[in-house]
């Protein structure tokens, strides 16, 4: 199998196919980024040590920890993180994950837009 199948009624992604690329929060792996689908993406990140606190105006991102252990800033407020903690984080939040070996699952709804990353 290829980094996705896509059909008409369903898609699938294979994670370990998908080339890594730099975000604010360390490197992610985009699922479901295509053309045929507008209503959500998956992402694999790797937090980096200096991930940059950021917001979207359009996207709900829903976040689920796999490993490793840290905190999250959500609008100058830090939380605890640790493998099964799940955040929604709603448009116009501020946040950045900060952890070692932190690897998340993030769900952006609707799909991931580049053009809807915003810094203070």
């Amino acid at each position: 199998m290829g980094a996705e199948i896509i059909e008409k009624n369903f898609q699938i992604a294979d994670f370990s196919q998908i080339e890594p690329v730099n975000c604010p929060c360390g490197t992610t792996r985009r699922a479901f980024m295509n053309e045929q689908n507008e209503v959500a993406s998956m992402h694999l990140v790797e937090i980096k040590a200096d991930s940059e606190t950021h917001y979207h105006r359009k996207m709900t991102e829903v976040y689920y920890v796999l490993e490793g252990n840290g905190h999250i800033e959500l609008d100058g407020q830090s939380y605890p993180l640790s493998p099964g903690t799940s955040i929604l984080i709603q448009p116009g939040c501020r946040h950045r994950a900060v952890g070692a070996d932190l690897k998340i699952l993030n769900v952006p709804i609707p799909k991931f837009d580049p053009e809807d990353e915003w810094f203070d």
